[in-house]
């Protein structure tokens, strides 16, 4: 009895200078910390009383809070008010404004389309229309930037703009005073019917709106007669997660793992499906490529992992950190990385980086192409320990970062001529394509009276090759040789095919062109229809 007394004497004493060593330590850290501050405090106090030269102290402190944010992984960052409200903007779905797509012929903003249902539209606005003044002050032949010209043509809803539009044919100036509104950003590009009983859904980003478009647009094409789907996520650099998980769930069965997160100092957070899925029984084949990041790299993994459908491209970006804002008093931000994504497998979405060395992290698409990843599969190999097997079948999937396709499509090199790539980076495409869509707009509704028509029987006129190598010309843009040149031009074509139905109708038509042309769509139809076929 007297020896457990001892024990039990001994042990509460161990436990008090535990519990002491374990205050003083929280004592310490807190001390710590709070010299840290003052450190930065003095030295920011210390520039700004006794520097040479005038300083910016707001600008400062911005630079001191990027550096500190420089060192740590390459996706914590900092955003100043006026970035981090363009920023969020295209993410919350909507902005105020008059409700026109635009583009700048030279010096004049040109309408490509007005939002459908939107306050330009609704009091007449056409395609092809040029705004040259907004309240009073000209925008056109002043050398305006595009950024100021959208700024003076968005504002507060219920405002007016008031407008003077020159419309080719007419000879005086349009007035319309537009009052502005909230005008609804989409984050998915385009869907349609891509073959009969096979539908298509091209999503760009995940923002607040997009679940709900894409529950209508799966409705739609379901009215269509659409079995199976083909989700194309290429080049989507992702977004807000719960969208992510809720287009996913849409999927799946109620309770299937789509994500989880887990980080130092937060713990594992589960995202599972919540309900029946409204399209679990047809079959899904997902395109990515080495663009399609985060969220849509969480939508990819669950279901490759779920084997709910099968993955085609190449292997995604890999960013899978999670990231929490942090709103400081001046409507800035901070985006701080708290955490990592994990498939349903427990793949690791993000890449391995060095912390602090954002340069090497920026190359990486550029080392994926040298050393052959992009378009060679067997440049690609993996370590047993990036192995992982999917849920319900099995299947060997791989870990290391970004999420690896069931069926790799090389990225095709040899389309893409160094005289297609420079008349693009000086926008000398895009210009002739305006121009010539304004030109012929009204002809060209009149000979193709439906997008099927045009589809079927348009060719892209010499005339139009020839004002982009003239245009090219002036600029000092020329095909190395004949050989450049003729190579150049099955892809020019198709190109300019495809933005002449965007002008002329919509997204859904642009991609319905280039994806006839794709190598990534061609895989899908193939896997889709052979699945179809052994029903």
């Amino acid at each position: 009895m007297k020896n457990l007394k001892k024990y039990l004497a001994v042990m509460a004493l161990s436990l008090m200078g535990q519990a002491a060593s374990a205050q003083l330590a929280v004592t310490n850290n807190r001390a710590n910390a709070e010299s840290q501050l003052r450190k930065l405090t003095i030295a920011e106090m210390a520039i700004k009383a006794l520097y040479v030269d005038e300083v910016d102290e707001q600008k400062l402190v911005e630079d001191a809070i990027r550096g500190m944010l420089e060192k740590l992984d390459p996706h914590s960052t900092y955003t100043n008010p006026k970035e981090t409200k363009a920023m969020t903007e295209p993410l919350n779905g909507s902005f105020e404004g008059i409700g026109v797509q635009f583009n700048m012929v030279e010096d004049t903003l040109i309408v490509i389309q007005p939002v459908i249902n939107g306050p330009s539209e609704k009091i007449g606005i056409l395609a092809g229309d040029r705004i040259v003044m907004v309240n009073d002050t000209a925008i056109a032949g002043v050398k305006m930037s595009k950024e100021e010209i959208m700024r003076r043509l968005r504002g507060p809803k219920g405002t007016i703009a008031d407008l003077r539009v020159v419309r080719p044919g007419i000879k005086d100036l349009l007035t319309f005073k537009v009052k502005r509104d909230k005008i609804p950003v989409h984050t998915i590009d385009a869907s349609y019917m891509l073959r009969p009983g096979i539908g298509y859904i091209r999503v760009g980003s995940f923002g607040a709106t997009t679940y709900d478009e894409f529950l209508e647009r799966l409705e739609q094409l379901k009215a269509a007669g659409m079995k199976d789907l083909v989700l194309d996520l290429q080049e989507n650099g992702g977004g807000y997660l719960q969208a992510a998980a809720d287009m996913a769930g849409e999927f799946l069965s109620p309770g299937d793992l789509i994500v989880y997160t887990e980080g130092r100092e937060v713990p594992r957070r589960e995202y599972k499906a919540s309900r029946s899925g409204s399209f679990r029984e047809g079959r899904v084949v997902v395109l990515v490529d080495q663009f399609t990041a985060s969220a849509a790299e969480i939508v990819t993994g669950a279901i490759q992992d779920q084997d709910r459908g099968l993955v085609v491209g190449r292997r995604t970006y890999g960013k899978g950190l999670v990231q929490r804002p942090i709103e400081l008093p001046d409507g800035s931000m901070i985006r701080l990385t708290i955490a990592h994504y994990f498939t349903p497998s427990g793949r690791c979405i993000q890449k391995p980086y060095e912390k602090g060395d954002r340069k090497s992290y920026d190359k990486d698409l550029l080392n994926r192409l040298n050393s052959g990843e992009l378009t060679n599969v067997d440049s690609i190999h993996f370590a047993d320990s990036l192995k992982y097997q999917t849920l319900k079948k099995q299947r060997t999937v791989y870990g290391g970062g970004g999420i690896m396709p069931d069926y790799f499509i090389p990225l095709d090199t040899t389309r893409y001529t160094k005289y297609h790539r420079e008349l693009a980076a000086k926008s000398v495409i895009i210009q002739q394509n305006l121009r010539y869509v304004d030109k012929n707009r009204k002809a060209l509704k009149k000979q193709y009276s439906d997008f099927a028509s045009f589809k079927a029987n348009y060719q892209v006129p010499q005339s139009f090759i020839d004002a982009i190598i003239k245009e090219g010309e002036k600029q000092n843009i020329k095909p190395k040789d004949d050989a450049e040149l003729e190579k150049t031009m099955p892809y020019l074509k198709l190109q300019l095919k495809a933005l002449v139905a965007r002008d002329l109708w919509d997204m859904n038509e642009y991609f319905s062109v280039f994806n006839e042309d794709s190598e990534t769509v061609k895989k899908a139809l193939e896997l889709l229809q052979f699945a179809h076929h052994a029903r």
